[in-house]
């Protein structure tokens, strides 16, 4: 977090430029004053400048940032746009630092009338084009990703690519509508069979409503929102997490950040004109649920049994809008997944489940006892010292399993994305004699050393960690401690790679009354520190790299903090001073070696390396047949290749687990808990990485 002393400095930064520009306080008016903008961009450039970790020069080069950025939001699928716009914005790809120097807006005024006037015109394209059938016979292609295509030269060219996008939707739709025909047909014969023609009419009908739904939308996004997408181009290009959020989106943000939404507990983004799954949240209805994944794109959302709504394209809070609801309520969402396949994924909506979101435990019955800890997020009540905190319950759940008899601790770190550091710095302390745990380097560049300083060893026996991809944050520190340590063997995936720190300036908070007629301004997040590991390197973009790697199917995705626009670098500072553990005869070496063989036999395994393969080229492969015979083969193809996999998934070996006595009597007769524990035990049976992880306490660790 920001001392107080920063944050201070960052205020009287912000003041003194916007006293400079006491010119527009006039007189107090019912009206938001002329010259909001103009303050608000400045205090920005001025809270970056002086409250960011590494502040960015503010010259050309940046220029060149913020408007590649901002043009690939602004247009990413090159539908609005021609390309003789683009050369009247390219008049200020080097001017832009000189405009926010000067708190102006005309570079940003000229893309928003550019993009109004483009959209206006496209309504037409669509409404033309789907009036009319489309040959599905003619052999022709479309590219769908947005950075290989190019600016239309012409409105001829233009409207031919929309023609390509709408037959492409159109198409998608119509099978799908032949194969649930099929199945209908399938359980009844006599079911209404309708022809191709009337098929195509009726999907055509439906990307036109859902283009007048869309069109509609946008015609009711304002300037100000637009103005939003821009300033966030500009805070972006100093890191990906430092992000202005307008009033209505921080209030969006509060809600969600607390957990106190009834909804699907899911984290979006909106990149690219796409919405895309962040994270899942622990026992949320998407969590228990376990269909939506990090990297989904979401396509459509459909209430119950009402037809789906498009939201590509879509302003992010708006398409929350679409999946929030009341409790109970179901919501349809159309996933595309990262192989380019697509699922519908139906979810109840309800509040967070949470007791899902504490630390879990199990034994598993090997040949000898293995502890198992779940831990889904780096919890901390702050407001209730007498709250749950994950560190104090991980160290119950130790105790708990000691008491049963484990020869061996199993932690499981999985899709964990952080949360409390100093309930990490605890945890890691379970584990260890007293000693450092993580370093933390502020913006002034002083490194602060945390320290676990209790000398008491809470458990020393053999300790793994799982982690994958989605393991971020607190997850990292706790998992590059344990490895610098030498204190347990870490496996899995390399983890996200996020190894910044971040807090808001409520910027209504850092104005004096008189600037009351402006306000709401809004709220800036800022990145204001860094975390380091104990032997100096840093987890940014790096992540953790396992001892032990098993193969992962996300492996192959673009994933990660290295995959953002404009991250942070690795680097390194000196290291703490700390000494290895060295009550255990952890021999790396021959755990790799010993790893290596399982992974070669294991069946599991060699098909996880063979979806992440088949993911990998699904992802390269960009373009998709518009011939409704090759578009078809190609999606039965996709869909065996995805039933064959799952299903060789669900002949793993089946672990022995169960829940300690105590917390099966917790669970009493409530029948939802009791549902839940099922499903709890069923995929921690089934669990290939939890089984390797197994393996290596048996014969790796003594």
């Amino acid at each position: 977090m920001l001392s107080l002393t920063t944050r201070f400095k960052i205020i009287l930064s912000v003041l003194a430029v916007i006293l400079v520009t006491g010119s527009f306080i006039l007189t107090k008016s019912d009206d938001v004053p002329e010259g909001k903008n103009e303050i608000l961009i400045r205090a920005l450039m001025q809270g970056l400048s002086q409250g960011h970790y590494q502040p960015e020069k503010v010259d050309d080069s940046f220029s060149k940032k913020v408007f590649k950025l901002y043009l690939d939001r602004l247009d990413y699928n090159k539908k609005f746009l021609l390309a003789s716009d683009v050369a009247k914005l390219r008049q200020y790809e080097t001017a832009i630092d000189d405009e926010l120097r000067q708190g102006a807006f005309k570079f940003f005024d000229m893309s928003a009338d550019l993009i109004e006037q483009r959209t206006k015109e496209s309504k037409a394209y669509y409404k033309e084009i789907l009036a009319k059938p489309f040959d599905f016979s003619k052999d022709e292609k479309i590219e769908l990703d947005g950075e290989k295509l190019t600016y239309a030269t012409s409105p001829a060219e233009l409207k031919e690519a929309w023609r390509k996008q709408l037959k492409y939707q159109t198409l998608v739709r119509l099978v799908d509508m032949q194969e649930e025909q099929k199945q209908k047909l399938e359980k009844d014969a006599k079911a209404e069979q309708k022809s191709f023609e009337e098929m195509e009419k009726e999907a055509r009908k439906k990307v036109m409503e859902n283009y007048d739904l869309l069109y509609d939308r946008l015609s009711q996004v304002t300037r100000d929102e637009r103005r939003s997408t821009y300033i966030n181009a500009v805070t972006n290009v100093y890191d990906p997490h430092t992000s202005y959020f307008a009033p209505k989106d921080k209030e969006n943000f509060d809600i969600g950040f607390t957990g106190r939404l009834e909804g699907i507990g899911a984290s979006l983004t909106e990149k690219d004109g796409q919405i895309r799954v962040n994270e899942i949240v622990p026992g949320s209805p998407s969590y228990l649920q376990g269909d939506l994944k990090p990297g989904d794109v979401i396509q459509k959302v459909g209430q119950a049994d009402e037809e789906p709504v498009l939201v590509e394209g879509m302003r992010l809070d708006d398409a929350i809008q679409l999946i929030r609801g009341k409790k109970g309520t179901m919501v349809r969402l159309t996933v595309k997944k990262p192989d380019g396949s697509t699922k519908v994924v139906p979810i109840v909506r309800d509040v967070i489940v949470i007791e899902d979101t504490y630390a879990q435990s199990a034994v598993i019955q090997d040949k000898e006892k293995i502890g198992y800890i779940k831990l889904p997020g780096f919890y901390a009540d702050f407001e209730d010292r007498n709250g749950r905190f994950s560190g104090a319950d991980v160290k119950k759940e130790v105790e708990k399993l000691k008491a049963a008899g484990m020869q061996g601790l199993i932690l499981d770190l999985r899709n964990n994305g952080g949360g409390s550091l100093s309930d990490a710095v605890e945890m890691a302390g379970l584990f260890i004699e007293k000693g450092p745990i993580v370093q933390v380097k502020t913006a002034e560049g002083k490194a602060i050393v945390l320290d676990d300083r209790d000398a008491q060893v809470q458990y020393g026996g053999p300790l793994v960690i799982l982690v994958n991809s989605n393991s971020a944050s607190a997850s990292e520190i706790l998992a590059a401690a344990m490895q610098d340590y030498k204190r347990a063997v870490i496996v899995g995936s390399p983890t996200y790679g996020k190894g910044t720190v971040q807090q808001f300036v409520e910027l209504d908070q850092a104005l004096p009354a008189q600037f009351n007629p402006y306000k709401p301004f809004g709220a800036l997040k800022l990145t204001t520190q860094k975390f380091y590991r104990i032997n100096g390197g840093t987890t940014q973009l790096r992540g953790v790299i396992p001892d032990v790697t098993l193969p992962d199917p996300y492996s192959y995705m673009e994933f990660g903090e290295k995959e953002q626009d404009f991250p942070l670098p690795f680097d390194e500072i000196s290291p703490a001073k700390y000494k290895p553990w060295d009550k255990s005869n952890i021999n790396l070496a021959q755990i790799k070696a010993n790893s290596q063989k399982r992974i070669a036999s294991n069946q599991s395994f060699g098909l996880i390396e063979q979806a992440g393969q088949r993911l990998k080229k699904q992802m390269d492969n960009t373009s998709r047949s518009l011939q409704l015979e090759k578009y078809t083969a190609e999606e039965r193809k996709a869909k065996a290749e995805a039933k064959r996999l799952e299903d060789a998934q669900k002949e793993v070996p089946v672990l022995d687990v169960q829940r300690l006595k105590a917390d099966l009597q917790e669970l009493g007769a409530d029948s939802a808990k009791v549902a839940r524990n099922k499903e709890f035990i069923k995929s921690l049976k089934q669990d290939v990485y939890v089984e390797e992880a197994v393996s290596i306490l048996q014969n790796g660790l003594k």
